[in-house]
């Protein structure tokens, strides 16, 4: 089962449909903030709407567009992915997680419900499997939702320029 519903959230993986709100979310300064430091265009939110897509066909798990379950407004994206990430150290094969929400739902509980229903799905896929998230050192709130949800920080890099904090949660 792909589609996630929670007491207040559904996260389902993308459609076409999705395109303008990934758009939305992408193109807003707040959230691309820690994640590239700029906006996407309207060409990087449809190549990462086809990597999501991608991820799903090739490998069966992916991001999730995560709504309202009330209204379906448009709250984030949360999900796995491999994206043979050039690091080092390497993250691996761990599937990585990773979240990104409309500045809207911030400090509404919506992230941590989120990541944890995707971490729940991903426990019943993979079992005790460790996993990894990568996150900017400035990003506090970031950082601090991957402790509340287990995530611990096991090395320091430097990603496509950017200072970065690499976590892991061990199988368990």
């Amino acid at each position: 089962m792909r589609d996630i519903d929670t007491d207040r959230l559904t996260l389902r993986p993308h459609v076409g449909a999705d395109f303008d709100d990934s758009l939305s979310l992408w193109g807003d300064p707040e959230v691309t903030r820690y994640i590239g430091g700029r906006p996407s265009t309207e060409e990087e939110v449809w190549a990462r709407l086809m990597r999501y897509l991608g991820h799903w066909a090739l490998l069966d798990f992916g991001y999730w567009m995560v709504r309202e379950r009330t209204t379906g407004r448009c709250v984030g994206e949360v999900g796995f992915a491999n994206f043979r990430r050039a690091m080092d150290p390497p993250l691996g094969d761990a599937p990585e997680m990773g979240w990104v929400l409309a500045p809207w739902a911030h400090g509404q509980g919506f992230a941590r419900e989120a990541v944890e229903a995707g971490l729940a799905w991903g426990r019943a896929k993979w079992g005790p499997a460790r996993t990894v998230c990568i996150i900017a050192p400035d990003n506090a709130p970031s950082l601090r939702l991957a402790d509340r949800v287990g995530f611990r920080e096991y090395a320091r890099t430097t990603y496509h320029d950017a200072p970065t904090v690499m976590l892991e949660r061990p199988a368990r």
